[in-house]
């Protein structure tokens, strides 16, 4: 564990001299002191110092891809006790690591993850291009969190059950492997091999070769997998099951996208008819209603929520994760609302302008997935007679 012994924890041959040159003292001392103050641990692993992943008092399950962000631009004496209350500003942290070197000063880069993806899209357009009191700027944006590291050299006769146990004998959170044959040639064996988190593969990356060769005296090569940089004589790995992208969602995303073959169950006959699906959106963020008619709430989070009580669909459960961002600064985000009474999920597209907090913005995402998804429904709805 990594607390109280800041100012003590750098060790080696360096001359006392040097080590004042690179560190600075007062620096230590605050984070000594904002680590005695708050509590807070540390944890130092392989050229990182960790705080959470998760921190004390967390409930849930841990954040899934697309929560991360990476910082950059950090001056070299500036510590946790700065960083962590400044993107713990935006919203609770899962987990914040900041690299480290050896002299004890930071590499410059750090991650930082929250709960969900929308709290760690606010930090990066909070705080990109923040200013520190030193005068210098953060960098901020969406972290890669590669998960997938690309195995090749690997031994003809081996087989996935026996590489899993091997490569879960030498490294943590392997999830699966998938061997494939490619090369020119046909001959070159190539394992793609899954991990629970970035941190994960990245811990794996360091020690595979080394490992393989102490233990086998084989000698493999470990990289990260990119899709750019794939050779085109190794077959695709299998997609992640996990996905919000329906088949054949493209880059630029569609206003929505769903199956043909939806049907509506025969109760679906209580769709009010000011809920038509041609004047239903006729302004942004307004769903066409009639004042004081009663029959619905006015917000359209709550209209689905509402239809599906009513024709006894069950309720909601929205998933949604971000794509991109347009030129002209409208934030597009994959939904999947699953309903229980319908045969398959409800995919799709939505886009919003971007808010003024990471509530508002999940607020607004969940309004905007609630009217499409009532546009969908009443289509086939009408489509059918009902």
């Amino acid at each position: 564990m990594y607390r109280c012994a800041v100012l003590s924890s750098y060790a080696g041959n360096t001359m006392e001299g040097e080590q004042l040159q690179v560190l600075n003292p007062w620096r230590l001392k605050s984070l000594e002191e904002w680590m005695q103050k708050t509590s807070v641990t540390l944890t130092q692993v392989n050229g990182q110092r960790k705080y959470g992943g998760p921190p004390l008092g967390w409930s849930g399950p841990a954040p899934g891809p697309g929560c991360e962000v990476f910082i950059s631009q950090i001056p070299r004496d500036v510590y946790e006790d700065r960083l962590i209350p400044l993107f713990q500003s935006i919203g609770t942290l899962y987990e914040f690591r900041l690299m480290m070197n050896f002299s004890g000063q930071n590499r410059g880069f750090a991650y930082a993850k929250y709960g969900d993806q929308v709290t760690a899209l606010s930090a990066v357009m909070t705080l990109n291009q923040y200013r520190l009191a030193e005068g210098a700027r953060l960098t901020v944006r969406r972290s890669t969190e590669k998960r997938q590291l690309r195995l090749g050299d690997l031994p003809a006769n081996v087989s996935e059950p026996e590489l899993l146990m091997v490569l879960r004998m030498f490294s943590e959170g392997v999830d699966d492997v998938m061997l494939k044959v490619g090369g020119p040639k046909g001959r070159e064996v190539v394992a793609i091999v899954q991990y629970s988190s970035h941190y994960a593969a990245s811990m794996a990356k360091k020690i595979l070769v080394q490992a393989f060769k102490k233990q086998y005296a084989i000698c493999i090569t470990v990289r990260w997998l990119s899709h750019s940089t794939k050779s085109k004589h190794v077959e695709e790995a299998k997609p992640d099951k996990g996905t919000l992208t329906p088949p054949g969602l493209k880059p630029l995303p569609k206003p929505f996208i769903t199956s043909p073959h939806l049907k509506p169950p025969p109760s679906l006959h209580n769709v009010p008819t000011h809920i038509a699906p041609q004047p239903f959106i006729r302004a942004v963020g307004r769903p066409t209603t009639q004042p004081g008619d009663g029959l619905v709430p006015q917000d359209a989070v709550s209209q689905l929520q509402w239809l599906c009580e009513m024709n006894k669909l069950g309720a909601p459960r929205y998933e949604t994760r971000f794509h991109h961002t347009g030129p002209d600064g409208f934030l597009y985000f994959a939904y999947k609302v699953l309903i229980p009474a319908l045969p398959i999920p409800l995919y799709g597209c939505v886009q919003i302008l971007p808010g003024t907090s990471a509530h508002a913005m999940k607020g607004e995402i969940h309004r905007a997935t609630a009217e499409h998804v009532l546009k969908t429904i009443c289509k086939a709805s009408n489509r059918r007679g009902f």
